[in-house]
């Protein structure tokens, strides 16, 4: 049962980044027809609208039976709270950084920082592509491919989380661009091709906002 509670607790530590009273959907910075033609907007307004919207009512709900629990020192539904506030808050946090990793400006190669971390650790950017394409198309079932970076050795890392599973809390890592394999992210357009949607999304990534994310990450 220790363990058990130690895992919740961790849970419950990562729900707290996000956390201000209640969680709300947030608004896309595009329009649901800006990814086109690599995202359809009839993907992005099923995705935002309705999945993401189910991980925050839901994360909401947990939540709020979690403050119950509480209150009534009922340590065996707090325990069994866990995979809920697991699942649904990390599918809250996930897309939270997807939306903004995505851009219609985007198909550019990184510059800067960012460039320079990529080809210390990768090689080059091709190479790092290939390996974090590699890497998404290899997730068994539904899951996420992770950009990330290591606080105690300095160096970018790629990783595969499942279900909804978040980075950090997982890993260790600090998430900067994530790919969602979830099939709900685009089977209406590609079908059961996952390498020609992974190979596409490159095309729509947002290295402004990863390599904010980077600084900011290095600076923690």
């Amino acid at each position: 049962m220790f363990r058990s509670v130690t895992r919740f607790l961790s849970v419950r530590n990562f729900v707290r980044e996000v956390r201000k009273d209640k969680h709300t959907l947030p608004d896309l910075p595009y329009d649901y027809n800006a990814l086109e033609p690599v995202i359809s907007a009839e993907i992005m307004q099923l995705h935002h609208s309705k999945h993401h919207a189910a991980y925050v009512n839901n994360l909401n709900i947990a939540e709020e039976k979690l403050a119950e629990a509480k209150a009534k020192n009922d340590v065996g539904t707090i325990i069994t709270l866990g995979p809920a506030l697991r699942f649904n808050g990390g599918g809250h946090i996930n897309h939270s950084i997807f939306w903004n990793n995505l851009t219609p400006c985007g198909g550019e190669e990184p510059k800067g920082e960012l460039l320079e971390s990529i080809k210390q650790d990768f090689g080059s950017f091709e190479n790092f592509k290939n390996i974090l394409s590699a890497t998404a198309v290899g997730v068994q079932g539904s899951g996420w491919a992770w950009l990330g970076y290591n606080k105690q050795t300095g160096r970018l890392q790629i990783a595969a989380c499942a279900n909804q599973d978040p980075l950090e809390p997982t890993t260790g890592l600090v998430p900067l661009f994530g790919i969602d394999v979830w099939e709900h992210a685009y089977y209406l357009q590609y079908k059961n091709v996952r390498p020609d949607y992974v190979k596409a999304i490159f095309k729509v990534a947002n290295w402004e906002d990863v390599s904010e994310r980077l600084k900011r990450a290095k600076a923690r």
